[in-house]
């Protein structure tokens, strides 16, 4: 498994399984299959509830946990000191784990906070920091932050975020969310990478799969990982998380990578700010 190297030495696999949308029920066997299939970054996330069947399936997978890079994130609902040490105490607990290998802020702007998010925001990153300096987490970051929103963490951090995970796809870049990350050290990953259900039937996108002798889904994950973006690829049927992974071994030229990051795709919010509504 290629790996990049995040800010503070720490490897981080090229790719990762998502767990996003899947149930409970489905969640334990996908990352069981994933496990066995070669994955070792496994993102999950306290409002996913499905950290207990996280846990459990790498209690299952009999991988040694030194070989395994696990996130979780912190839910909407908790910000402040206090109340993010008991909570990633609690994802702890659930995933049967004595540290997690990344710790994000889900979401930087929550309706129940939105009122004073910045300041929570701080005191939140504070309790990250003094984590990190624990060893309880091995890297800390952030999930859905713009540039306006990594800069407030900026401007009082002790530990930079090594991490922004965002939504991206061809036709969603957010270029400039990921050019700020890449001019202050922070990989970004891309849940949801294969965007829309439509996207991967896109006439445009088969044809240029077909073209490489590969499927859409990996034209959309090797164009991430070539553009130096860590993907994270989410499904519950085994043959399709076998098939994902194998955008590790495949190359793009120039050619197609410029054509993906020119890619037109019309009515999706661009930034956070659009999306006013969301709370999870």
């Amino acid at each position: 498994m290629k790996e990049i190297t995040l800010s503070n030495g720490v490897k981080i696999p090229s790719i990762g399984f998502g767990t996003w949308r899947a149930n409970q029920n489905e969640c334990y066997q996908a990352t069981k299959w994933a496990i066995e299939a070669g994955y070792r970054l496994i993102d999950t996330a306290q409002a996913y509830d499905n950290e207990e069947e996280v846990g459990q399936a790498i209690k299952d997978s009999n991988i040694d946990r030194s070989k395994l890079f696990i996130t979780s994130k912190l839910a909407n609902s908790f910000r402040g000191y206090d109340l993010t040490i008991q909570e990633f105490n609690n994802s702890l607990k659930r995933l049967g784990l004595d540290y997690l290998d990344l710790f994000l802020i889900h979401w930087p702007n929550p309706l129940k906070y939105r009122d004073n998010y910045e300041k929570m925001n701080l005191e939140t990153w504070k309790a990250f920091e003094d984590l990190y300096y624990q060893g309880k987490i091995k890297a800390i970051g952030v999930s859905n932050f713009m540039p306006k929103h990594l800069q407030q963490i900026l401007s009082i951090c002790r530990v930079k975020p090594m991490v922004d995970q965002i939504l991206r796809f061809p036709g969603l870049l957010h270029e400039e969310t990921v050019d700020f990350c890449r001019k202050n050290n922070i990989v970004v990953e891309a849940y949801s990478p294969l965007g829309r259900p439509s996207l991967l039937s896109d006439e445009r996108i088969v044809n240029l799969a077909n073209k490489k002798g590969i499927t859409p889904a990996q034209l959309m994950l090797t164009y991430q990982i070539q553009r130096g973006i860590i993907p994270l690829v989410k499904s519950i049927h085994q043959e399709r998380i076998i098939s994902n992974l194998d955008a590790t071994n495949i190359h793009l030229d120039e050619h197609d990578l410029e054509y993906l990051d020119t890619f037109p795709l019309e009515n999706i919010p661009q930034t956070v700010e659009s999306i006013d509504k969301i709370n999870f």
